[in-house]
């Protein structure tokens, strides 16, 4: 049988990225440096490859600049990949996440006992988007496992990156523990679905998929599998000491384009796949957004780790990103990709604060170390407070937009009359209502930074010139995200294209 190489070119952000990854391959084993492993908190020095970072970060918005234009729906290699317009979207808000990760990246990398291991980096965090490319555009159940575990396995090998600093280790360890048994129990639910449709493709298990017991079993298993992809509750419990362990930037990286792929997939597979059974996929979606949004919020007000704190706040981001889910419509599609993106800005712009404060101050993540942050520090202190306002949705910042939009997509056809009517105007309320409680434990840390008296406070610092690049993007996006209706119209045309 004769392969048919024109497939690949329906393939085009893969294959960039396998070509973006053989390059820094090479380049970073021409001129590799040996050093040894340094085991103190010694400040970042200069790189012996300065142009390292700036080059992989070209090649990086090369890649996108390639693949952003909207590319024609197609199915290649005996249909297990599908690609279209949508498709094409979400990839390109996922490489646009990482390009700001590399940016900001830059200056921890910088460090002596990282900047041995800086292609290393690289290799891993691009090997994982091509695992997070291949399973957004999977169109059978095998390809999307093993895009799946293309994207976990370096994942955790990302997590652990600091293994002789802090709690890398272990969280790399307990990260590896729940990704494997997460796999493990999709993969048995796949066996349900598969013995009822007979077929792994979507279509056909779409066309031959009935709501018997066993088939309900196998797709509560396959949610659940999958629910801990994306942190919501109750299967979030690797969520708060993985992010605590990890490097912060990895742990920006792993709460925005991870969680950000893994919530289009299931939203795409739930309507596509599970579509005779959305009534019961429905029912267990928005007790699942309910209990991810109040409990993660609850959880969030008594944290005093700032690392933790923000992954219970991305726990809480999940389960509004779901909650579009629940309208089933492509309003719901919209809702959901807009608001990856505007998390994306918004989250990496604390996590790049948060990295450059820790840089500069022996490895503080506490949040009383913020107290007085505005005193020496009052720029950042001030993207700090829009990045926080974005991410609890105080107009007039993008991200009061896209939680809008999301209630919107949730209520949209919803009758209240009948039963599903009401408890999706039910789930809506209890969303607007945790919004409030969203709002106030954001703002302790915008209390801690402006009013709270510290007579020690940080003391003033220059962040690097590579993260103001990233502060820049982030801060550019959550104001211009929100502002420019362009954004949500070329994500709605590519939906409906």
């Amino acid at each position: 049988m004769n392969l048919d190489y024109s497939q690949f070119f329906h393939m085009m952000p893969e294959v960039t990225l396998m070509a973006l990854l053989v390059i820094v391959f090479i380049v970073d084993f021409v001129t590799a440096h040996k050093a040894p492993i340094v085991l103190t908190d010694e400040k970042t020095g200069p790189s012996p490859r300065p142009w390292f970072n700036p080059l992989v970060c070209i090649f990086m918005l090369a890649h996108i600049l390639v693949n952003i234009c909207p590319t024609e729906s197609a199915s290649v290699f005996g249909e297990m990949y599908v690609t279209s317009p949508m498709i094409g979207v979400v990839k390109t808000i996922l490489a646009f996440g990482t390009l700001i990760v590399f940016i900001q990246a830059r200056t921890w990398l910088s460090r002596p006992d990282s900047t041995f291991k800086e292609g290393e980096f690289y290799m891993l965090i691009i090997s994982t988007l091509l695992g997070m490319n291949m399973m957004v555009s999977a169109n059978h159940f095998l390809l999307f496992f093993l895009g799946l575990e293309m994207a976990s396995v370096p994942m955790a090998c990302l997590v652990a990156f600091d293994k002789y600093r802090h709690n890398s280790a272990e969280a790399g360890a307990k990260f590896i523990l729940t990704a494997t048994f997460s796999s493990g129990v999709m993969l048995y639910g796949l066996t349900f679905i598969y013995a009822d449709a007979g077929s792994l493709y979507f279509n056909e298990v779409a066309k031959n998929l009935s709501a018997t017991p066993m088939t309900l079993m196998g797709m509560v298993f396959f949610f659940s599998g999958l629910g801990f992809k994306i942190s919501l509750v109750p299967f979030h419990f690797w969520t708060a000491d993985s992010y605590q362990g990890a490097p912060t930037t990895v742990t920006g990286y792993l709460s925005v384009v991870s969680k950000g792929a893994a919530a289009f997939a299931l939203c795409a597979i739930l309507m596509k796949v599970f579509a005779p059974m959305a009534i019961y996929w429905k029912y267990l979606l928005m007790v699942v957004v309910v209990l991810s949004i109040t409990i993660a919020n609850l959880f969030a007000i008594h944290q005093k780790d700032l690392k933790r704190f923000m992954a219970f706040s991305s726990i809480s981001q999940a389960g509004y990103i779901m909650l579009a889910v629940v309208g089933d419509s492509a309003m719901g599609i919209t809702a959901l990709t807009y608001y990856i993106l505007v998390y994306v800005v918004a989250n990496l712009a604390v996590f790049a604060i948060i990295a450059s404060v820790e840089e500069h101050n022996n490895g503080v993540v506490k949040m009383d170390a913020y107290d007085g942050f505005y005193q020496t520090n009052p720029r950042l202190s001030f993207i700090m407070t829009l990045a926080l306002f974005s991410l609890g949705g105080i107009p007039p910042f993008a991200g009061m937009f896209s939680k809008f939009f999301v209630f919107m997509a949730a209520a949209n056809g919803a009758q209240i009359s009948t039963t599903m009517g009401a408890w999706t105007y039910a789930v809506v309320f209890i969303a607007l209502v945790n919004t409030v409680i969203s709002l106030y434990y954001y703002l302790l840390i915008v209390k801690a930074m402006f009013i709270k008296h510290n007579d020690n406070p940080l003391p003033t610092f220059k962040a690097g010139i590579n993260t103001k690049m990233a502060l820049a993007v982030c801060t550019l996006g959550i104001v211009a995200f929100g502002v420019c209706s362009y954004v949500y119209g070329w994500i709605y045309s590519a939906v409906t294209m």
